[in-house]
């Protein structure tokens, strides 16, 4: 089969790419080895930036999402026993973020794709790309047992962090910054109403602490707890303990337990690849960075990439422009590390390091007082945490 261009991954970046360039009227083809029922139920973040809420919109897979997704215009910050609340709709000048969850995007964009009906393969097995080099690259794999190919102008990496993309840039030509934190979250999903309707972020001597949401209904809640520690360590007894301890504090702020139907704990890494782009192809998402979760960026860097990879597609085929296609990698990545730079600062300054001793610590709570009390550090902080519009990294025009 040919194409103009093959994606490689269903997530959300590959799915939003194939909605976004099916609207600009080019050719796509989507692989995905795993199945439409394991993508379509996959938990993932769920906190939107204002820039994805409309890329939803905007290209017509957002009537869902309006209709049950929770806009938030406030977040609260709490540390040395008080909460902050930060109007971030005011002071970013009406940008707002929203909770709908990963795999509800998912659920959307499979549907528009499957709508008109334009090729999407589950459960592909041993997907390879080849010929990036050249200007006929290709990628070949197996479904329902038949040898496919995809002859095509591009190749799209959309396959996440473990996906095959990355590897095909040659090693003398890739750069890879990577940083492993000291700590991990334990996050659960608990069949209670959220005692607030802000995402609630908490500085505290034991340790961080998140209190989010995925609907009316369900609190999503996390706590800081050692990388070595295992779910089987956490029952909710003692969850329930901690996650009262770092958030409940003197104005009678307290969350009401309930069941709680999923536990797990993430790791925390910060990671991006350089450059984006080899040849024909080109990385989106968790396939070129990874942010920690503090700050629920990943989700959002990968919808950017995929903005910018089709504004220089678009302008490729329609306009005969080469400009925007070879500067995609240097835009993306201006984005990414101002994006990678906001989610280590929550990070450093919102979780308790072990090595950490009172000097940090009290720095720590310096900074978080900057944010809380003054008026240009908060504008700066609502700007980052309802998303940099990816208008603001290009430089042609």
């Amino acid at each position: 089969m040919k194409t103009q261009v093959a994606i490689v991954g269903a997530g959300p970046a590959g799915l939003m790419l194939g909605h976004l360039l099916h609207n600009a009227g080019i050719d796509t083809v989507i692989v995905e080895n795993k199945s439409r029922k394991y993508i379509e139920e996959r938990v993932r973040a769920g906190v939107l930036e204002q820039g994805t809420v409309n890329a939803m919109i905007d290209s017509g897979v957002g009537d869902r999402l309006l209709k049950e997704g929770l806009q938030h215009d406030y977040i609260d910050l709490r540390f040395n026993g008080e909460p902050h609340r930060l109007n971030i709709k005011e002071l970013s000048r009406g940008r707002s973020v929203w909770v709908y969850a990963q795999h509800e995007i998912v659920k959307d964009l499979v549907a528009a794709r499957v709508g008109y009906d334009e090729p999407l393969y589950f459960e592909a097995s041993d997907v390879s790309i080849h010929d990036i080099d050249t200007d006929k690259p290709s990628v070949r794999f197996i479904h329902e047992d038949k040898e496919q190919l995809i002859d095509c102008d591009f190749v799209a990496g959309c396959d996440g962090f473990h996906g095959i993309s990355r590897g095909m840039i040659p090693e003398a030509e890739l750069r890879v910054y990577d940083r492993q934190y000291p700590f991990a979250w334990l996050g659960v999903l608990a069949d209670t109403p959220p005692a607030s309707q802000d995402v609630i972020y908490a500085y505290h001597e034991r340790g961080f602490a998140l209190q989010s949401m995925r609907g009316p209904d369900i609190s999503r809640l996390y706590v800081q707890c050692p990388v070595a520690d295992t779910v089987e360590g956490w029952p909710d007894e003692r969850f329930w303990r901690e996650f009262h301890a770092r958030l409940e504090i003197s104005d009678g702020w307290h969350q009401q337990e309930g069941p709680i139907f999923q536990k797990g704990i993430t790791g925390m890494r910060s990671f991006v690849c350089e450059p984006m782009q080899y040849g024909r192809l080109l990385l989106a998402g968790d396939s070129a960075h990874i942010v920690p979760p503090t700050g629920a960026k990943g989700l959002n860097m990968a919808i950017g990439d995929v903005q910018i990879m089709t504004r220089a597609l678009t302008s490729y085929y329609q306009e005969g422009k080469r400009d925007f296609l070879d500067k995609y990698s240097d835009t993306c990545l201006k984005r990414v590390w101002q994006v990678q730079r906001f989610a280590s600062m929550l990070c450093y300054n919102l979780h308790r390091f072990p090595e950490h001793n009172q000097f940090e610590h009290k720095m720590q709570l310096a900074e978080l007082n900057n944010i809380a009390h003054s008026r240009q550090a908060m504008r700066a902080f609502a700007q980052s945490y309802t998303g940099l519009p990816v208008e603001l990294f290009y430089d042609l025009e």
